[in-house]
């Protein structure tokens, strides 16, 4: 039986610091039962993941919660480590080495695909790489983004699909507001974008948004709301059958959007639903020149059918967001089809001492909230374990350093991202707003660096 104590307390290591490796540190740390030093890697320089370069950079307020995030790192039981990449820097087995458990909670970083004629145009591309581009991601703050199109289509009916279509309905003095990066407000300053199409195959029942994001769409200030009354009606049957209150409510919006006279704005965003997009049109170049849509009729059992009837819609670019998908990581078990990583309860099937929780655990689902519990089961499943672990033989975090820095590997501590941090907020602050964010990664060095 292992006996951890405060002498030589269990040494955990958490892969991913976005919300479910933050969470999964926090219940490590509130539990009584063992003693533990926690070290906390990202392959990025900077911490919180999706709160940083997935929330939209217009919902400031959802990203508070990197305050508490914060107070979980900066406690002396906690490290970050960032700028390390497992797989490169450090491979599964030096983890196993170094640290009594492990849990991967790497997130969903990949998309799924339409898989419709003309997928690979030009111009067409996941939402996933369009949200990391105007959130600044060092992955995709190089990307080209030209927003020559006239006419866009975003097909999706989740918060992802409608932050997307209400970013590029917005305009500059909306923009500025919030902390979208530098690159992408210039880019869309010069857009030509006139008329977006939010694309759901299915109707107003089954969609995934929430009723605030939906309610943004009738605030903004230089675009037109439209809804085609016929694409969400309800029958007063159906209605009163509604169970869930956000349905209801998202019905209630929809209808009263329905009802608008268009007050002639330069943008146009069309709330489209029971169509699906089934081949994107080509021009002479190669790139996106529209998008055929079939209109949709529901099953019995609420499937979208397909009606025979299409129309084509002028557009040049198309932005997919029909789900994220988890991405295999070198020397750990992984589910293709599902795209997981197999497990019961955080439990990595046939792996003792290693544990999974958030996206990359049960899928791309919920809001960040959600990730609270589901780090805590596997935190429990953990403890449940700990008399069976075996003690890693190069425990200490010298040993880690040492390794790390052999391999010449330039380790971002806290310490440096809050430096990195205090420069966005001031050059903000000098810019009237309320944040620059530092997109490249030579970029955040160059700060940090001359900051230490």
């Amino acid at each position: 039986m292992t006996v951890f104590s405060s002498a030589r307390p269990l040494r955990a290591a958490v892969i991913g610091s976005g919300p479910s490796g933050i969470y999964a540190a926090d219940a490590l740390l509130k539990q009584l039962q063992v003693p533990v030093e926690v070290d906390v890697f990202d392959r990025l320089p900077t911490p919180y993941g999706l709160v940083r370069y997935g929330v939209a950079p217009d919902h400031l307020k959802i990203k508070s919660v990197t305050t508490l995030f914060q107070k979980v790192l900066g406690d002396p039981r906690v490290r970050f480590l960032g700028n390390v990449e497992v797989g490169q820097n450090l491979s599964v087995g030096e983890l196993r080495a170094h640290y009594d458990a492990v849990i991967y909670t790497v997130g969903a970083s990949s998309d799924r695909r339409l898989n419709i004629p003309g997928e690979d145009l030009g111009g067409s591309l996941s939402a996933t790489e369009f949200v990391a581009w105007y959130n600044g991601h060092p992955d995709a703050a190089a990307r080209e983004m030209l927003l020559h199109a006239s006419g866009v289509a975003v097909v999706g009916a989740g918060n992802v699909a409608l932050d997307v279509a209400r970013i590029l309905a917005k305009t500059m003095a909306e923009l500025h507001t919030s902390d979208i990066a530098a690159h992408a407000l210039t880019a869309l300053e010069h857009s030509e974008v006139e008329d977006v199409y939010l694309l759901s195959r299915r109707g107003p029942l089954q969609a995934k948004f929430t009723t605030k994001e939906l309610r943004e769409f009738g605030e903004l200030a230089g675009a037109d709301v439209v809804v085609r009354p016929e694409e969400i009606a309800v029958s007063d049957e159906d209605y009163a059958a509604i169970s869930d209150n956000v349905v209801k409510r998202n019905v209630d919006v929809l209808r009263e959007f329905a009802l608008r006279a268009a007050q002639g704005q330069p943008r146009r965003v069309h709330l489209r639903f029971l169509v699906s997009p089934v081949e994107l049109i080509s021009d002479a170049q190669g790139q996106v020149a529209g998008v055929r849509i079939e209109k949709n009729h529901l099953d019995a059992q609420g499937n979208a059918v397909g009606s025979g009837q299409f129309e084509v819609l002028p557009v040049q670019m198309v932005l997919r967001s029909v789900g994220y998908k988890g991405v295999a990581l070198s020397g750990v078990p992984f589910d293709d089809k599902r795209g997981v990583i197999p497990n019961t309860r955080g439990r990595i099937e046939g792996r003792s001492g290693e544990y999974t929780a958030g996206w990359i655990k049960r899928g791309p689902s919920g809001v960040i909230g959600t990730n609270k519990a589901d780090a805590a089961e596997t935190v429990a499943t953990l403890l449940e374990d700990v008399p069976d672990l075996t003690p890693a033989p190069e425990a200490g975090r010298a040993a880690v350093d040492a390794l790390l820095a052999s391999r010449q590997v330039d380790v971002v501590s806290l310490e440096d991202y809050l430096r990195l941090d205090a420069h966005e907020l001031s050059s903000g602050q000098a810019a009237g707003r309320p944040r620059l964010k530092v997109a490249h990664r030579e970029a955040m060095f160059e700060v940090i660096r001359a900051k230490r």
